[in-house]
């Protein structure tokens, strides 16, 4: 299957090492996640367990964020975040062996919200240093460093496919190459991105592709994004990645439009 759960927003209704085994008896083989982990450097016991889920529900972890700060009361990474510089640096570590036990090559490093007391281009300085030592990090597993737009967060200062690949550049320059965009259409399309010039320019570019409908980002079809005809394209222009299901559960059975767009297709 080309999809992939995101099991930070989906499946909730259960506790989060429980999650990957309800993707796989959703009939998913792949999950992704966010930062799972209350701290940058998380005991061994709850890393170990985290990787147990993983491997025990049989599915492929193909995504995983670095940490990105106290995600509930507002924060959106550490990237950019001067003074958490050794908290990052200590993260990459983590992620990077975590990405080694489970396979995972793809890691989303949130930017994080401009500090008011700090001026931006200080704060872009650091977040290219960041970047290309995440990216130096991961490296060594095949890892790629995803950069994604946000909506929803005034003070997060990358809205647009341009504002991250602007970013891109600048790490690319600096020496790093594994680094590439990460497309939610979701994010984009609320930010008032035109989302079908990304993805003609773009698609074979991607990192990764993320969905949610909007308004209201929950699954496809519950609103007026044409989710299916972005896919269609960016795979025929050469996005052969996954598609993360990042959207918030608003019926019973979150996956039921699967199963309807199936029949559809097939005439049942």
């Amino acid at each position: 299957m080309s999809y992939t759960v995101n099991c930070s927003i989906l499946l909730t209704d259960l506790p989060l090492l429980e999650r990957p085994a309800a993707a796989r008896a959703a009939g998913f083989d792949a999950v992704e996640f966010w930062w799972p982990f209350a701290s940058p450097v998380p005991a061994d016991r709850d890393v170990d367990a985290f990787v147990a889920a993983i491997r025990d529900a049989g599915v492929q972890l193909s995504g995983l964020n670095f940490d990105a700060g106290d995600m509930p009361g507002g924060d959106r990474g550490l990237v950019s975040w001067i003074g958490r510089e050794a908290e990052f640096a200590e993260n990459v570590a983590v992620v990077a062996a975590i990405g080694e036990r489970t396979g995972c090559t793809a890691f989303n490093a949130l930017y994080g919200n401009r500090q008011p007391e700090h001026s931006p281009a200080a704060q872009d300085a650091l977040a290219v240093q960041n970047l290309v030592a995440a990216a130096q990090g991961v490296a060594r597993i095949g890892g790629t460093v995803l950069l994604e737009p946000v909506s929803g967060t005034p003070a997060y200062p990358l809205k647009t496919a341009q504002d991250a690949l602007d970013v891109i550049t600048k790490v690319r320059q600096a020496g790093a190459d594994n680094i590439r965009l990460l497309a939610d259409f979701y994010h984009l399309a609320v930010n008032g991105d035109d989302v079908a010039a990304v993805i003609e320019q773009h698609a074979a570019e991607f990192g990764h592709i993320q969905i949610a409908d909007a308004p209201g980002r929950h699954e496809p079809g519950t609103g007026e994004l044409p989710l299916q005809q972005w896919i269609d394209r960016s795979r025929a222009l050469g996005y052969s990645g996954r598609v993360g299901l990042e959207y918030k559960a608003s019926q019973e059975d979150p996956f039921a439009w699967l199963s309807a767009r199936t029949a559809s297709r097939t005439g049942a």
